[in-house]
């Protein structure tokens, strides 16, 4: 039983929180990985519940007017909030241009919320603000309303912005998570896990012998060809918290598929394997906010590879894998020693405060 605001009994059930094995949320619950999924599954998901978000996409196709639209929201609370290749207001532009990208959509309109912390420069302020601006011109999106609030010094950690975005998505096209199919093909943009290391370097202070930057861009143009040449792609994905692995997984349960990754095909970077090596990082779970994955029909792969190369921002696409009717549910990778593992849900928390 429960009581209302002047002490009475308050009538009619009342809903206890539902199960976990977490009294608190943890760091973990924000990574992306299976506390992120149960977090959403057993309390966001069922208390919202509508076919809009029940897709559980990048953001939420609706209609309206005769019009399809993409709508998606996203909060950046990266540490430290300017990293090599970028800073955090460079990042909430970006993020939130490749969510709408990822349904297909051409990002129109873009609203800015920012938390200051009491304290910081103005001067980085201004920069961040530019940031945002510049960011947004690139992409060919308008920042067009906004609010700022400020909390008490020690309360914010420097910044906090969210952004949400609409976009419009053509006639005929239509992504969704759970349309994989036996026999599609896993693409991949390009080089995994820059932008986790690049974060991870300047936070603790490690130098690699090169600086390995962020490789946050807007990636709408890139996903506007793929849809050009490969017309019938089934989802397109930028992986960000959790990497490519939580990614293919949440594809994989959504369409109740096998997938099977090759392990010599993922593209890396030399410092970023270095450097994954050296921290015990597996950077198959460390983000990207730069690349994306795609996942098309088996005949449909090869123009679509080609014109993912002819972009500046997929020169190094490459198929990795593809969808398989065995194991649904469950993503497997078979090593470059001929064995095979499981690439599980990240359990726990990589790198905290990532993006």
């Amino acid at each position: 039983m429960s009581t209302n605001d002047h002490g009475d009994l308050a009538s009619g059930p009342v809903c206890p929180v539902p199960i976990s094995r977490y009294p608190a949320v943890l760091l973990a619950h924000g990574g992306g990985g299976k506390l992120t999924q149960h977090l959403i599954q057993s309390m966001f998901q069922p208390q919202f519940s509508n076919p809009a978000l029940n897709a559980l996409h990048d953001g939420a196709t609706l209609s309206l007017a005769g019009a399809r639209l993409a709508f998606t929201t996203d909060a950046h609370v990266v540490s430290p909030i300017v990293f090599p290749g970028g800073d955090i207001g460079m990042l909430a532009v970006n993020g939130t241009v490749n969510d709408l990208a990822m349904c297909g959509a051409q990002p129109l309109y873009l609203a800015a919320a920012l938390i200051i912390e009491e304290g910081l420069p103005m001067e980085r302020l201004w920069e961040i603000v530019r940031s945002m601006s510049a960011a947004a011109a690139a992409a060919g999106v308008q920042i067009v309303t906004g609010d700022t609030k400020v909390v008490e010094r020690g309360k914010g950690d420097g910044i906090f912005i969210t952004t949400t975005g609409i976009g419009l998505i053509p006639p005929g096209v239509s992504m969704r998570p759970d349309a994989l199919t036996p026999g599609d093909r896993i693409l991949l943009s390009g080089r995994i896990a820059e932008h986790g290391v690049a974060i991870l370097s300047v936070r603790e202070g490690l130098e690699f012998g090169t600086t390995i930057k962020s490789d946050t861009a807007p990636l709408h143009r890139l996903a506007q060809a793929i849809l050009r040449a490969a017309p019938s792609v089934r989802v397109m994905r930028d992986p960000t918290r959790g990497g490519i692995a939580s990614a293919l997984n949440e594809l994989a349960q959504s369409s109740k598929v096998g997938i099977v990754l090759r392990e010599d095909r993922i593209p890396m970077a030399a410092e970023v394997h270095g450097a994954c090596e050296l921290l015990g990082l597996d950077p198959l779970y460390v983000a990207n906010e730069g690349k994306l994955l795609a996942i098309v029909p088996a005949d449909e792969a090869a123009q679509a590879l080609v014109a993912m190369r002819a972009d500046p921002l997929g020169l190094e696409a490459v198929e990795i894998g593809e969808v398989t009717s065995e194991h649904a549910g469950i993503v497997t990778m078979q090593t470059g020693i001929g064995g095979t593992r499981v690439i599980d849900m990240l359990t726990g928390e990589q790198l905290p405060r990532i993006c």
